[in-house]
């Protein structure tokens, strides 16, 4: 009788990526969807127009401003939306806020004091944020 081989184990790291990428793809439905549904709604009461197409980016300029300080970027990135790149900016933004509070890229120059590196094995190689984001570091105009 032959012995059976071992069940394939998902490795932590391919299960984290999968757990993230669930959570970024998450992220961008959910802010998305909501912006289409309300540019139907305004469309539908309005008409076509500059107000139905601001109703597109407004849900996605809110999201990116709010979550764009937990990903090391500036709060203005969320105009961005206006002229296009937009959901390439919100797209890494959701994958890096799937990941908080750890981080897989070096924060910027005014964020390193409130970072260290850690040292979980499960999360070696990564930042670690050891203090709440407050809007003050991350409004700087450099």
């Amino acid at each position: 009788m032959p012995a059976e081989a071992p069940a394939a184990r998902v490795s932590p790291d391919r299960r984290t990526r999968r757990i993230r990428m669930i959570r970024t793809v998450a992220l961008l439905v959910g802010v998305v969807v909501p912006s289409l549904v309300l540019r139907e709604l305004i469309e539908a009461r309005f008409g076509r127009g500059p107000l139905a197409d601001l109703s597109t980016v407004a849900v996605p300029m809110a999201a990116t401003a709010w979550l764009a300080p937990y990903a090391s970027y500036r709060r203005r990135d969320a105009l961005l939306w206006l002229v296009g790149p937009g959901i390439y900016v919100f797209t890494v933004i959701a994958w890096r806020v799937a990941l908080t509070p750890y981080r897989d890229w070096s924060p910027r120059p005014e964020e390193k004091r409130r970072m260290h590196w850690s040292r979980d094995p499960e999360h070696a190689g990564r930042w670690l944020l050891t203090e709440p984001t407050g809007d003050t570091g991350h409004t700087s105009s450099r």
